[in-house]
C-alpha cells in the first residue's frame, strides 16, 4: 500500500503541482514534438524515484515513464475529437492510475485486485449511487407538474440545480453515516442563506414553495437512504 501511495503522489506532484500551463499548451499545440512533453516525462521518473528513495524499483520508474508518455501522447492526438474535453482528462487519469495500480501490485495483482472488489462496501455503494442521479430523476418526475407553473425571470448554469442536489444529498449521506446529524442543520442553513437572495428578487410565493418542496424531498431521499444503509 505504501508504494502504491507514493506512486500516486509522485504522480500527483509531477501531473499538477509541477506541470505549468505552459508546458500544456505547447504540448496541445506541439504534440509530439513539443520539448515540454518529454521533459515531463523525465520529471515523473525523477519524482518517483525520489520517493521511493529505492534504487531497485527503477524497472517500475521506468515503466511508469514510458506509459506515461504513450497515455499522453494519445491524449494529446485523440482529446481534440471530444466535444467535452472533460472526457479525455478523466480517461487520461484513469489509465494512469491503473499503470501505479499495477506496477505497485505486480506481485500479487490479481489477488489483490479480487480482494478490494470483494471487501467493497455494496450497501454504501448502492446508497451512494442511489442518492446521485437515480434521485435527481425521481425528483424531476415529483416535481415536473410544478415546474410548468413557474415563471422563470433569471438565467441559471445549465444543471446546476441537479448537481447541487447530488451534492447535498452525498452530503448528507455522509453525515448519517459518520453520526453527525447536527451537520444536516447547518447544511439546510447554509442553502437557505445562499437561496435568499433568489427568492427575495422574485418575490414568488409559486418559486419559494418549488424550492421548499424540492429541498425537502432532495433531503428526504437521502435520510431515508442513510437510515436504511445505517440499518443494514
Amino acid at each position: 500500500m505504501m508504494v502504491f501511495t507514493k506512486l500516486l503522489l509522485a504522480h500527483l506532484i509531477g501531473d499538477f503541482l509541477l506541470q505549468p500551463q505552459q508546458w500544456v499548451a505547447h504540448k496541445e499545440k506541439k504534440k509530439a514534438a513539443s520539448k515540454y512533453l518529454y521533459a515531463h516525462v523525465v520529471l515523473h521518473l525523477l519524482i518517483t524515484m525520489i520517493l521511493l528513495w529505492n534504487l531497485s524499483y527503477w524497472k517500475i520508474a521506468l515503466i511508469i515513464m514510458i506509459s506515461h508518455y504513450i497515455i499522453d501522447v494519445a491524449k494529446l492526438y485523440i482529446g481534440p475529437r471530444f466535444k467535452n474535453q472533460n472526457i479525455p482528462f478523466f480517461i487520461d487519469q484513469l489509465l494512469h492510475i491503473i499503470v501505479l495500480y499495477s506496477c505497485a501490485y505486480f506481485t500479487n495483482l490479481w489477488e489483490h485486485t479480487t480482494y478490494l472488489f470483494q471487501a467493497l462496501d455494496w450497501y454504501l455503494l448502492t446508497a451512494i449511487v442511489f442518492v446521485s442521479f437515480p434521485a435527481a430523476i425521481i425528483m424531476g418526475k415529483l416535481l415536473e407538474p410544478m415546474s410548468g407553473k413557474l415563471e422563470m425571470d433569471h438565467k441559471s448554469l445549465p444543471n446546476a440545480g441537479k448537481y447541487i442536489g447530488i451534492i447535498e444529498r452525498l452530503f448528507v449521506l455522509i453525515f448519517i453515516i459518520l453520526d453527525h446529524w447536527e451537520a444536516i442543520g447547518l447544511l439546510i442553513t447554509a442553502k437557505s442563506v445562499f437561496r435568499f437572495n433568489d427568492l427575495k428578487e422574485s418575490n414568488s410565493r409559486k418559486l419559494t414553495e418549488y424550492i421548499l418542496i424540492g429541498t425537502l424531498i432532495s433531503f428526504g431521499l437521502a435520510i431515508i437512504t442513510g437510515i436504511i444503509y445505517t440499518a443494514l
